[in-house]
């Protein structure tokens, strides 16, 4: 007899980090931000390959509502706008770690 993947314990907890990362962008996004510390919208756009403006501003505000990253504003013209992990996100970088080591392992 087979059981849904709904009917474990983990199921719950498994799905809303599934959601985190859903999609190529998002850990692109955490990636980057965890390894550069803290970045402007255009560093980003231009390190993600790929990725549009319409997608990375969606990216950016749906990791923010997730408290997972921190969109810091200053009040200056031209106006600066900097993004960096919370500390929610940060407890993400280890998963990013295992990633790599993953990646490596099975691409060289």
């Amino acid at each position: 007899m087979n059981k849904e993947i709904t009917d474990f314990p983990e199921a719950k907890s498994f799905n809303y980090t599934l959601s985190i990362m859903s999609g190529k962008w998002k850990m692109l996004i955490i990636f980057h931000l965890g390894y550069r510390k803290v970045m402007r919208y255009g560093e980003l756009k231009s390190t993600i390959n790929g990725i549009t403006h319409n997608m990375l501003s969606k990216q950016l505000k749906e990791l923010e509502k997730e408290n997972l990253i921190v969109r810091k504003e200053y009040s200056q013209i031209p106006p600066k706008v900097e993004y960096f992990l919370s500390d929610k996100g940060l407890s993400l970088l280890p998963i990013t770690k295992i990633m790599c080591n993953w990646g490596k392992k099975y691409t060289e």
